[in-house]
């Protein structure tokens, strides 16, 4: 039974990731941070299954130790400050979590499990202000946020930590993913969380900042599957995870409004505060490389994902549960 380590395990990726790693045979073992609360809302139906232990990115010797204890085949570092406007807020934060809380991920692996196989998140955001459309792994990155900037520092420590000290490390360059268990802060569930309380008549609006800014989007359970590919190779490499399609934000209200019945343009407020001090306008992938070398495809395309968004908070609300 091979071992996996997760770090983020109760993200909305992480879940997905347990869930298909449990489906393969894996002993799974996540880390969490410890905290007065636990906020195991997207694992609870997996919690007899697999193995929480305690650590923190921002932490060496936990890590070391949770590392050396787990004796890994396999380690996911999922965990990060993920929210793209809080890197505004939280600049420092950001850059410890997602920057050298990977560096920390590595050094306790090479100590510990250098045998493993390791997975790091990176992000489509380390295109930013993008050099050239599609985005493959050979495009230059040019970041437009403090997140975007530590992933690519994330990024990078990862090939380092390859080729110096022939690690098997790989960088998954996924683009947007979502799903039911994405945060209510990210836009994709912010629009459906709003569509189904307004057609229950719990709201009469939402708020959002740039609705012309494009993302290629796609389902976070069909991603999860991309990460495993890539530790399966004979050989460590960085791949592009996407669609190829790009939908802009109002693409988005257009589908998801419709589903339950509504007009966009009767609920959806323009406002000023949600507009980053950098914006990225267009991101789309070639993920032409990641179908050729590991044979993954996307399964569920854009209208799919969000009338199945829609269709969860709406059981949500419906149910009397406010929270993602």
């Amino acid at each position: 039974m091979p071992t996996a380590l997760i770090t983020g395990i109760t993200g909305q990726d992480g879940s997905y990731l347990a869930e298909l790693l449990l489906s393969k045979g894996y002993r799974v073992i996540g880390i969490v941070r410890r905290s007065s609360t636990t906020p195991y809302d997207r694992i609870a139906h997996l919690i007899d299954r697999i193995e929480l232990v305690s650590a923190d990115l921002l932490d060496q010797t936990s890590l070391f130790d949770a590392v050396g204890d787990a004796n890994p085949d396999e380690i996911y570092n999922l965990a990060a400050q993920s929210f793209v406007a809080a890197s505004w807020t939280q600049p420092v934060l950001t850059g410890e979590f997602t920057a050298l809380g990977a560096t920390r991920m590595l050094e306790a692996m090479k100590r510990a499990a250098p045998k493993a196989r390791f997975y790091q998140a990176s992000s489509s955001e380390q295109f930013g202000q993008v050099i050239q459309t599609p985005q493959c792994e050979s495009t230059p990155f040019y970041p437009r946020s403090p997140y975007g900037v530590a992933k690519v520092y994330a990024h990078w420590i990862t090939v380092n930590y390859r080729e110096s000290f022939g690690l098997y490390a790989v960088s998954g360059i996924l683009f947007n993913h979502e799903s039911p268990r994405r945060g209510l802060e990210f836009v994709t569930r912010k629009v459906t969380d709003a569509v189904a309380r307004i057609k229950l008549g719990r709201a009469t609006e939402v708020r959002l900042g740039n609705l012309d800014s494009r993302r290629d989007w796609g389902f976070a359970g069909d991603y999860v599957d991309a990460m495993w590919r890539m530790l399966q190779q004979d050989k460590p490499d960085d791949y592009v995870i996407g669609t190829g399609e790009t939908w802009s934000v109002q693409q988005l209200c257009e589908e998801a409004f419709s589903h339950a019945g509504l007009d966009w343009r009767t609920h959806v407020k323009l406002d000023a505060r949600f507009i980053r001090p950098a914006e990225v306008d267009l991101l789309v992938a070639d993920p032409s490389k990641a179908k050729r070398a590991l044979g993954w495809e996307p399964t569920v395309r854009f209208s799919e994902l969000v009338r199945m968004m829609v269709d969860a908070d709406l059981a949500r609300h419906r149910a009397g549960a406010g929270h993602g």
